[in-house]
């Protein structure tokens, strides 16, 4: 038996194994040796033993599923896709390597490559083809922990492989196709081993949420949730594979290439990415730092530290590209080299190719991925200044709303906004840009030595010079936005009022005041766009300017040029003029964000009004609204109230009515308990909702349903009642479509009295504690007001506080 052994294990390897007299050490010298057949004899028992294993867990588990093929295979992520191609074109590769050395014995050539060489590289080619032909199956099929164990098991068998092929390599001090091979096999193993992993959680998760597939839809909510979970973004879901390759975008794809795509089509946003969240998010971070020290927080920073992380990784692949950028050069430099025969050692062109490959790989996704960091943390920045400003106008003071109109503030929402959000994506280029140049200028000191130096000089010539034209540009940026301003104050104030320019003919007057302030706002545009021309002029110029300043001083200082510096020079020139030229760019984007940031901080600094908070009204609350020596004044000046040394107590459920002459403070009044005017002195008290009816109508664009409603949920039998007792009965009958007859912009197709009525059941129909009603009556005639007074006032708010402000005494 022995001597049938020795026999076949000298056909296969053509030497006896272990011929010496320590067979231990021999042995596992070999095994760790790719280039011995004790080696290879491991790795084919080893394979072996694997597709007998695959072969028959797929002849048990695949007839039992009774699936299709459809449903057996996937390749939904692109981790899976990944770790499958790349493991099957490797092993489609040692196929043919195995069979190229077997075609040699054909060719009278057998003496060159012995049959354990071509058995092992057949056996690890079969091998891998099946690990991708068995990944590639949904993990249902074949079990989650099995494809885990799986994983495991192919990690530690390609592991061996490529540590032997290193111990092969460094003992036969030479590189062959199989050792290479051997090298690239665990990589593709290690991707094998993160999908299962990856498959083992999700099938954790399965299966503790598989109860849930039979519970029933007791909700309309659940259903609504579940609903809008499935719309949301797959971004919000995808792995590091899929957000680095951007995988999660192909669904969107391929629905766009097969239909145009409509606004059911495109995704929510993520909860993080949501307005409202990061408004939240900031306004927490602003009060942390608020609590933590006296001083009023940067809102600069305090954005900063929202999104630090952000920046930082963002960061990180705007430095990754720029250095895999900068090795382009020195790789040239490496490649001229070896073209003329000065390479360091034997394979020095594949290595540099490969390394080529690489890094412009890691540029392009590094590249990509800054671009979309960056672009996604201004939307971000965007979002949460537009809601801050927002929700600052709400609570403005009247002080501050004389320093802010109605078009400024649009324009904070339109203009700066968006132009602090677009800073992100060129804030990187701030420094990168600085470390480029560096770069470059240390790779030309190389190539061309001290005529490095003049580039040196022309580079900081062009920036020095142009920094006085960046503070014009920032001055005649901020006149800019100032004159935009005044132009969109006019224009709306002019859009608002047109039925009364049409009926005075004052369209050519105004005309010719929004065509002198576009006159004033074009001068500034002018002059901004003029000096950020010059500006870029300058800039764009400069890498001819650096290109000849340094092959001139080569000529003068007789610095030696051949073919590897001359080309080194070219190309790091050309990796400047991208940095160069957009520095003008760069410039103009900084001192418009600075300028849109400084307009945005001034708003959310402005005053605001008395942010104390009204006392939740109880049942039993004998004083909804009591005022104690109080005095009031728009001003926010002590020495000028408007209202002087007020007392006021008013009973839960009393009807008070305020009369007085036009301009006496009886609007005001109403203001102060709304907390709309500021206070100078004295207390006051208020428990309870409050319902205001204004004494000039205010109507939104929609039906009069929408109007009443005002987003509350429909009480049909209340709803009723309001209509009967604001005498709208006999209106809506006339109206072709009743209430939900749509009504034009503010109200614009009905009578004043019937948008106070509108008005009055809007109230009415919030439930609230107090009323505050001012001059209600004055747009209806007497009959009218006196129905709205016995049944509005007297009849359904007979248990309601409420202060009337009339003239009808």
């Amino acid at each position: 038996m022995g001597f049938l052994t020795s026999s076949w294990i000298m056909n296969l390897c053509g030497i006896p194994v272990c011929s010496n007299q320590d067979v231990l050490s021999c042995a596992f010298n070999g095994i760790f040796d790719s280039s011995t057949c004790t080696n290879h004899l491991v790795v084919i028992g080893i394979s072996v033993l694997f597709i007998l294993m695959l072969t028959l867990q797929l002849l048990v588990k695949i007839p039992k599923s009774r699936a299709s093929m459809r449903q057996l295979f996937t390749l939904s992520s692109p981790l899976q896709l990944a770790a499958v191609l790349f493991s099957g074109c490797l092993g489609l590769v040692y196929l043919g390597l195995g069979l190229s050395m077997l075609g040699n014995i054909f060719n009278q050539d057998a003496s060159f490559y012995l049959p354990h060489w071509w058995l092992v590289a057949l056996s690890q080619g079969f091998s891998l083809i099946c690990f991708s032909f068995a990944f590639s199956i949904r993990p249902q099929f074949l079990g989650a922990s099995f494809v885990k164990f799986l994983s495991v098991l192919v990690t530690t068998y390609a592991a061996f492989i490529c540590c032997s092929s290193v111990v092969g390599i460094v003992a036969e001090k030479t590189i062959t196709i199989k050792a290479c091979l051997d090298v690239l096999s665990l990589p593709g193993a290690f991707l094998f081993l993160l999908y299962g992993v990856r498959c083992s959680h999700d099938e954790e998760g399965y299966q503790g949420n598989g109860n849930a597939l039979y519970k029933p839809l007791n909700a309309e909510a659940d259903g609504e949730m579940a609903d809008s979970d499935s719309q949301v973004t797959l971004f919000a879901k995808a792995g590091f594979f899929s957000k680095m390759s951007f995988w999660w975008l192909n669904h969107l794809m391929k629905m766009g290439y097969k239909k145009p795509l409509e606004d059911k089509d495109v995704p929510l946003l993520q909860t993080t990415d949501l307005a409202h969240n990061q408004y939240l998010i900031f306004l927490a971070k602003l009060n942390s730092k608020q609590s933590q020290s006296n001083a009023t927080p940067s809102l600069l920073w305090t954005i900063v530290s929202c999104h630090k992380r952000g920046i930082m990784v963002s960061g990180f692949f705007a430095l990754l590209k720029v250095l895999t950028l900068s090795i382009g050069p020195l790789l040239l430099k490496a490649f001229i080299n070896v073209s003329v025969g000065k390479g360091t050692f034997k394979y020095e062109g594949f290595v540099l190719a490969a390394t080529m490959f690489i890094c412009k790989c890691c540029e392009s996704l590094s590249e990509r991925q800054w671009y979309f960091r960056t672009r996604r943390l201004g939307l971000q920045v965007r979002s949460l200044l537009s809601a801050a400003i927002y929700k600052k106008q709400q609570k403005l003071s009247n002080s501050a709303k004389m320093q802010h109109s109605s078009g400024q503030i649009m324009n904070y929402v339109t203009v700066d906004a968006y132009r602090v959000g677009e800073f992100p994506y060129w804030f990187h280029q701030t420094w990168t840009t600085a470390i480029q140049l560096c770069i470059a200028l240390a790779i030309l000191y190389n190539a061309v030595g001290a005529a490095a130096v003049s580039s040196f000089t022309v580079i900081i010539i062009t920036v020095v010079g142009n920094a006085p034209l960046a503070k014009l540009q920032n001055k005649f940026q901020s006149k800019l936005m100032e004159a935009q301003d005044v132009r969109l104050k006019a224009m709306s104030e002019s859009l608002v009022h047109i039925k009364i320019l049409k009926l005075y003919a004052w369209e050519a007057h105004f005309k010719k005041v929004i065509e002198g302030l576009r006159e004033v706002e074009y001068k500034w545009l002018s002059a901004f766009l003029l000096r950020r021309a010059y500006n870029s002029i300058v800039f764009w110029s400069s890498p001819v300017l650096v290109s000849a300043a340094t092959f001139l001083t080569c000529y003068l200082l007789k610095i030696p040029l051949d073919a590897s510096n001359v080309f080194t020079t070219v190309a790091t020139l050309r990796l400047v003029q991208e940095p160069v030229r957009s520095i003008p760019i760069v410039i103009a984007v900084a001192i418009q964000a600075k300028v849109a940031f400084t307009r945005i901080s001034k708003f959310l600094e402005a005053p605001e009004l008395n942010g104390q908070v009204r006392k939740k009204y109880l049942v039993g609350t004998d004083y909804p609204i009591a005022m104690n020596s109080c005095s009031f004044s728009w001003d926010e000046n002590p020495s000028k109230p408007t209202l002087n040394n007020i007392n006021l107590v008013v009973k839960a459920g009393e009807k008070i009515a305020i009369c007085g002459e036009v301009g006496s403070g009886k609007s005001t009044l109403l203001a102060a308990v709304l907390r709309e005017v500021p206070k100078t002195e004295g207390t006051i008290q208020v428990s309870g909702r409050i319902a205001y009816v204004s004494q000039t109508a205010w109507i939104q664009t929609g039906t009069i349903q929408d109007n009443i409603l005002f987003g509350s949920l429909m009480d049909r039998e209340m709803y009723q009642e309001t209509l009967a007792r604001c005498s709208l009965l006999k209106d809506l009958e006339m109206l072709p479509f009743g209430d939900l007859t749509q009504i034009g912009e503010r109200g614009i197709n009905l009578s004043g009295g019937q948008k106070q009525r509108v008005q009055l059941a809007r109230a009415l129909y919030q439930n609230a504690d107090i009323y505050l009603l001012d001059d209600p009556f004055s747009a209806v005639d007497a009959h009218t007001a006196t129905s709205l007074f016995n049944d509005y006032v007297m009849g359904i708010l007979s248990d309601k506080t409420v202060l009337l402000v009339t003239h009808q005494v």
